[in-house]
């Protein structure tokens, strides 16, 4: 079974992705040591809570590097919630820079009748990349459980491999870039969706997807 190396800052659901990922076949690692990142087959960074907290954790353990080297390599790359909103530049909800590997800001989402600020709950996708392999069997209009009060604002619309509408704005809800990949819902708390989603994610581990 291939292993993957889920990185522990002390801001992911941890449990519930390694759980995810074994079902889906994998071997999950929980590490911040960055030789054991570099040697796994595949990374998923997950992420709960504030991009500031999560940065500076990020920085304490002296990850931030490994993560950018780890894509670049064109190792097979998951973000999850929080762990995509790092991979931008910065955010609206604090004053750290962030990873920069993606082009683009997290914005805060404007205030509206009847909708809740955070988005919380089910959702539907709309994909926009439907024949991308982490969406294999997956159909447009699934349902998958998101928690956010912040979007990704990319510089980059083409990288968009899927968007979800919260009262009237639409924003992303996944994005993939070559060996990097990241969805701003939980594929771990998103029933058979979201194991689907792991399971393709652990077949691209078994066959890397190619940079550039």
């Amino acid at each position: 079974m291939p292993t993957i190396a889920v990185i522990d800052y002390d801001m992911g659901n941890l449990h519930s992705a390694c759980k995810g990922l074994e079902f889906a076949g994998a071997t999950p690692i929980v590490t911040d040591q960055p030789d054991v990142i570099h040697q796994a087959d595949g990374v998923v960074l997950p992420g709960v809570g504030a991009f500031d907290p999560a940065m500076r954790h990020l920085c304490d353990r002296n990850l931030v590097q490994p993560i950018r080297d780890v894509i670049a390599s064109g190792k097979p790359f998951l973000g999850i919630c929080v762990g995509l909103q790092l991979l931008f530049e910065a955010s609206e909800e604090g004053i750290e820079p962030g990873i920069g590997i993606l082009k683009g800001t997290l914005r805060k989402f404007k205030p509206e009748p009847d909708i809740t600020i955070p988005h919380m709950g089910w959702n539907q996708l709309h994909l926009t990349q439907p024949d991308h392999p982490l969406w294999t069997t997956i159909a447009t209009n699934e349902w998958v459980y998101f928690v956010h009060s912040y979007y990704a604002e990319t510089a980059d619309p083409s990288i968009v491999a899927a968007t979800v509408t919260h009262g009237q704005q639409t924003v992303a809800a996944a994005v993939t870039k070559d060996n990097l990949m990241a969805v701003q819902f939980h594929p771990e708390k998103s029933a058979r969706t979201g194991l689907q989603l792991l399971a393709n994610f652990v077949e691209m581990v078994k066959q890397p997807v190619a940079v550039g």
